[in-house]
């Protein structure tokens, strides 16, 4: 092999790595969106679509890094198929416009389903399993959670969430506004 070839070929061995190496930071790069960088539309069957950079996203899926510990900060944006690759991150949902982080909000609200108990009824314990009878703000529930092992735990400041024994998820927004008598109830759990 003469001195031409193999320079040729390093060269171009060089130039495979240089495109190889651009095309991982491409993928792992963090993209912000803001107000001044995207459009986000809503769609005629109620979802979200996005213009960010030179694409137009038809459809996408808006998912909470910190779902209940911060709810409104790093917020990722995502193709809405299997592996729904992220688009980019909205670092605060607050420094949107107002109609746009409605409509975001919409869209995690529907993502996010976990009722706000407003009042305790009952909580009952038997065979190692708690029965729970509650007011939240979509009605009156009833549901049944395991006794210890984090079907009961704090999300923040005054914050807990209740696991039930079917994965759903119940808010209670802050445990100091509840009663004294309420509050016994929630001894065993805190």
């Amino acid at each position: 092999m003469s001195d031409k070839t193999l320079k040729t070929a390093e060269t171009a061995a060089l130039d495979v790595i240089e495109r190889e190496k651009q095309a991982v930071e491409d993928l792992i790069a963090m993209r912000s969106i803001t107000a001044e960088n995207a459009v986000f539309k809503r769609t005629a069957g109620g979802f979200v679509s996005l213009e960010f950079g030179d694409k137009t996203y038809p459809r996408v899926a808006i998912h909470r890094c910190f779902p209940h510990s911060d709810p409104t900060h790093y917020i990722s944006v995502r193709m809405p198929d299997n592996d729904g690759k992220e688009i980019a991150l909205i670092e605060d949902l607050n420094a949107l416009p107002e109609d746009v982080r409605t409509m975001l909000l919409e869209q995690m609200e529907l993502r996010y389903f976990s009722p706000k108990i407003m009042k305790i009824y009952d909580i009952k314990s038997e065979y190692g399993y708690s029965y729970w009878d509650v007011l939240t703000d979509r009605g009156r529930c009833r549901f049944t959670a395991r006794m210890g092992g984090n079907s009961v735990y704090s999300i923040g400041h005054n914050r807990y969430l209740v696991n039930d024994l079917d994965g759903n998820r119940f808010e209670i927004a802050d445990i100091s506004a509840l009663t004294a008598k309420e509050m016994k109830k929630l001894d065993i759990f805190i």
